[in-house]
């Protein structure tokens, strides 16, 4: 189905009457003018909760991600993480109102690369004014654009910052900015469209993707397994304990995390209704599962359940449910919060260590083998039978096969991309890594100039 079919409000009744709930996919701004028989309401409350579901996010990555990742480094490298996020963040956002926003949602519905990529038009917010609009799920009611734009600049922006922790500890702070703006416009942005624009090859498909399991987790936790294989590993990795500092913000910035998921998950169904509270109660139930799975899975294999795996296994179900938060029932959530608790328990303690890849704070381990069990998931608990909501012409195989396809597209899209980026910073910053002194000093003073602690 073309976005066409989703802009302007008189044609959504036919297309949104087969859908009791899907996220972003449909969500792009209105090209034209409704008629006065149909004319479009924007309603108070759904603006209102849109805006705050922006600023939940906001706090999901900073301070949310940033103390959960800098919790996990070594005490002499805090700094560093918490400015890569934070920085990260800024350039991303900046990046995406002068030309992401325009690339992933707007240009023409059909030919030349409109599959993968839209075009310059809303270069820096053009013709964004305070009369456009977005649609939502519901016939007449729609967004203003600007709104859109925000939530959606949030999203960029988390994606492009979870990456950080594969390369952490030991990346040149240059040449991390400047990986992180290219994998943005060549990777990210052309995901979200594919995804969740209406000419995108995968929104085509007819994959399920509520927020971004694709994305966002399969999308840069793939990019962190990149960057982590082409950096090289720290200094003594494998030889010598390389312990997490202080599990206490590492559990703080996980609760920021989790809060900050409700936005994430239940703003995408882009209204106030009764399936954004689906979404909402989702996001409770899968990373209690997959906390307690994970703990479940350390005192059976490991003799004792850990504070950094119950925080790591509600992680891993967030991510999980991130694609199937609109089309689960409740207990297929827990169903599924709790497979990838344990499989992602699997990735960290037993495929790391195997192929001997330094992912700093499993990033691919969590994000990118979470978002594959989400994403592979998100087929079987949209089942009816098993409570879920799946749209019109629903069949479990089928829809398999094509959440498996995009998982594929997902892979291979940001794999080769991260791969490009990491080759073009080394050259042009003769290598990606910091020296070796500078990483026995610690990236705080060697790269910043400061301490974290005295």
């Amino acid at each position: 189905m073309h976005l066409s079919k989703v802009l302007g409000g008189a044609t959504l009744a036919s297309f949104l009457a087969a859908l009791p709930a899907l996220a972003q996919e449909a969500a792009a701004p209105a090209a034209e003018a409704v008629t006065e028989a149909a004319a479009a309401v924007v309603d108070k409350g759904d603006v209102a909760w849109m805006l705050v579901s922006t600023m939940v996010v906001i706090v999901m990555t900073i301070p949310g991600l940033a103390l959960f990742y800098g919790g996990l480094v070594r005490a002499k490298n805090i700094l560093s993480v918490l400015t890569q996020v934070f920085l990260g963040f800024s350039l991303i956002s900046i990046l995406w109102v002068a030309y992401g926003y325009s690339l992933a949602f707007a240009g023409p519905t059909e030919g030349g690369l409109s599959a993968f990529f839209g075009d310059f038009s809303k270069f820096f917010l053009s013709g964004v004014t305070l009369e456009s609009t977005a649609a939502t799920f519901s016939d007449g009611y729609e967004l203003p654009e600007m709104v859109f734009v925000a939530f959606q600049l949030t999203f960029a922006c988390i994606t492009s910052t979870l990456i950080v922790g594969g390369i952490a500890e030991r990346m040149k702070f240059g040449a991390l900015m400047a990986f992180l703006a290219i994998w943005f416009t060549f990777s990210y942005v052309p995901m979200a469209h594919m995804v969740w624009s209406g000419p995108g090859l995968l929104f085509n498909m007819g994959a399920y993707d509520f927020a971004g399991g694709t994305v966002v987790h399969i999308n840069s936790g793939v990019a962190a397994l990149v960057a982590a294989l082409m950096l090289g590993a720290r200094k003594g990795y494998l030889k010598e304990p390389i312990p997490p500092h202080n599990l206490v913000l590492t559990y703080i910035g996980t609760g920021l995390l989790w809060f900050g998921w409700f936005g994430f998950n239940a703003g995408s169904n882009l209204e106030a209704n009764a399936l954004t509270a689906v979404a909402l109660i989702n996001t409770v139930l899968a990373p209690a599962a997959g906390a307690l799975a994970w703990a479940l899975g350390e005192r059976i294999t490991r003799g004792h359940a850990s504070a950094l795996g119950a925080v790591s296994g509600a992680v891993a179900g967030l991510v999980a449910i991130t694609p199937a938060a609109g089309f689960s029932g409740v207990g297929g959530a827990i169903v599924l919060g709790a497979v990838a608790g344990v499989v992602c328990l699997w990735a960290v303690v037993n495929l790391k260590p195997m192929l001997k890849y330094d992912d700093s704070l499993d990033v691919f381990g969590i994000h990118g083998v979470g978002g594959i069990v989400g994403a592979l998931g998100t087929a079987i608990v949209a089942n009816p039978s098993f409570g879920g909501y799946p749209l019109d012409g629903y069949d479990m195989g089928g829809q398999f096969m094509v959440q498996l396809t995009s998982v594929i597209v997902a892979v291979v899209w940001s794999g080769v991309v991260a791969l490009i980026a990491m080759l073009i910073v080394k050259a042009l910053f003769g290598g990606a890594k910091v020296s070796e002194q500078a990483e026995r000093d610690g990236l705080d003073l060697s790269t910043h100039g400061e301490r974290a602690y005295n």
